[in-house]
């Protein structure tokens, strides 16, 4: 671009004059500068509010999801025992504490190496044991049936293991045999309810 400039000669002030290779600068200049048309202005207003009003609708939506979510937890029970089942369990549990209660006898028939009367109190006294511990973890709560079941299925093992011994007149075995007889049941019993465990005098 070439810009021509005329200067008076006599203390006139220097005046810039322009070329027509100026006029496409000019025009770039002015449009850059000038503003932007009412339409355009006014569409960029409405949506810059229709932003807002979703930004401000899905902040109202997550809290709501959040009070729902925590309404929820603190509203729901935890899984309880009903009357009619945990009645009955603490009538088949008095039976099975009752059997647990001759283990001192049992221990004194083993040391005297009594193959006989260790046998009959194994099939006497002892012999519901198991059905009463099945009664008791069908009405034990879900979660706690599979180490109740776990418990009880060692304890019958045991009590069968020990009937064998008195069979093989096996002294070993018989005095191993009771070791896990007496370890099962006091496992078992601590699956029974603490409502049963307070109730039957066992806490």
């Amino acid at each position: 671009m070439q810009i021509a400039s005329d200067y008076r000669r006599f203390g006139g002030s220097c005046q810039p004059r322009y070329t027509q290779a100026h006029e496409p600068l000019a025009l770039a200049i002015a449009m850059v500068s000038a503003p932007l048309p009412a339409a355009m202005a006014a569409a960029g207003s409405a949506l810059a509010q229709q932003l807002r009003k979703l930004a401000l609708l899905g902040l109202a939506l997550v809290f709501c999801l959040g009070l729902a979510a925590c309404d929820g937890s603190q509203s729901k029970k935890a899984p309880s025992i009903s009357p009619e089942d945990m009645a009955m369990i603490e009538k088949q549990a008095e039976g099975f504490l009752n059997a647990r209660n001759r283990l001192p006898e049992l221990a004194a028939l083993v040391n005297e190496r009594n193959w006989v009367f260790t046998a009959n109190l194994i099939h006497g006294p002892m012999q519901e044991v198991g059905r009463e511990m099945s009664y008791i973890n069908q009405r034990l709560l879900p979660a706690d049936r599979p180490e109740a079941e776990k418990r009880a299925a060692a304890l019958k093992t045991a009590l069968a293991q020990l009937d064998e011994a008195t069979k093989l007149q096996d002294a070993d075995k018989l005095r191993k045999g009771y070791i896990q007889v007496a370890s099962g049941f006091g496992l078992y019993a601590q699956v029974l309810p603490a409502q049963v465990q307070e109730d039957l005098k066992q806490v």
